[in-house]
């Protein structure tokens, strides 16, 4: 029930802020854009997305060693892809990340190992990104004329950089409470892991590169996405406006991003100076994409030995239950 309840929440509010987002958005122009999409820049935006997976399961690969829950490159790569089709189907990225663990787990790694491995990852690429998003800041916060607008941009910046910041910290205080305290001694282990793949010499450049590239890859995306329609948006602008927005994105209160993403680029691309309705027309279009690599991961995961062996599980519980003469 509590799943469920939480479920519905999140369908209602990517409603409401679907609803918010399109409320003042002309639909004969929104219609007008998209009956000329070019497809061939939404084929590459595609194909960048699926190398954009692949490079993150080259990042997931490298911090997982460290967890002592190895993949080869393949493996993560595969993964990534179904966990990206739970992201579609499950509120926001927790789903992917939920199927993600089990998968590892399942491997071999344990269920500790492959939680260290999911987490950190992703508060690596939350560190990247909100570095990426305070050195543009000089270049952003020029782009944007609202007062509103430059004090969200600021906060939004700086509140991303110290959560990473703190975080960071977090593995280097000598504090024996933060390893016994339940609630602790998990983020702070996690925090250590980081701290290592961070700063060391044989991981921390590569991960860095990987962390630019996918951020950088986003931005990429949403160009061809802008290219597919021919709107009036360089590159140099989606680089400062797309990654606050993706960082926004990533809050857990929608499902996949939807209704989150589009009232944020929306509300954006007007700051920036840019046609409102472009910015959702956009939004949907990266949004669509998203769902068609999903789409993608879906039959990843239909043909995949994990699910022919999660299909059987029960049965073989159910039969061990029995032999024992528990009860099931």
């Amino acid at each position: 029930m509590r799943g469920f309840l939480i479920f519905t929440t999140r369908v209602l509010v990517s409603l409401a802020l679907l609803y918010l987002a399109l409320r003042g958005i002309n639909f004969t122009s929104i219609q007008a854009r998209l009956s000329q999409i070019n497809l061939l820049w939404i084929g590459f935006a595609v194909l960048v997305t699926i190398f954009q997976i692949f490079l993150g399961a080259l990042r997931w690969r490298e911090i997982s060693d460290l967890c002592h829950a190895p993949l080869t490159d393949m493996q993560a790569f595969r993964y990534n892809m179904i966990g990206s089709f739970f992201n579609q189907t499950l509120p926001s990225s927790i789903g992917g990340d939920a199927v993600r663990l089990w998968l590892v787990s399942r491997n071999g790694a344990g269920w500790r190992a492959a939680t260290y491995s999911i987490l950190t990852d992703r508060a690596v690429g939350l560190i990247a990104l909100a570095l990426i998003i305070v050195a543009s800041l000089p270049w952003s916060y020029g782009l944007i004329s609202d007062a509103k607008g430059r004090l969200a941009l600021v906060f939004v910046d700086f509140a991303a950089l110290l959560g990473g910041l703190g975080f960071l910290l977090l593995g280097r205080l000598p504090w024996v409470w933060l390893k016994r305290w339940w609630p602790t001694r998990h983020i702070h282990a996690c925090s250590v892991i980081a701290n290592q793949v961070i700063f060391s010499r044989r991981s921390g450049p590569k991960l860095a590169v990987l962390s630019l590239s996918i951020h950088v890859l986003a931005v990429a995306i949403a160009w061809c996405c802008v290219r597919s329609i021919a709107a009036p948006a360089n590159f140099e602008q989606l680089f400062m406006l797309i990654p606050p927005i993706m960082l926004i994105t990533m809050l857990p209160i929608s499902i996949a991003g939807w209704g989150v993403r589009e009232a944020t680029m929306t509300v954006a691309f007007g700051y920036a100076g840019l046609a409102q309705t472009d910015g959702t027309v956009v939004s949907i279009l990266f949004g669509a994409v998203s769902f068609f690599v999903g789409a993608l991961g879906g039959l990843v995961w239909i043909f995949s030995a994990e699910k022919a062996a999660r299909s059987t599980a029960p049965i073989e519980i159910a039969h061990l239950h029995v032999q024992g003469g528990g009860s099931p």
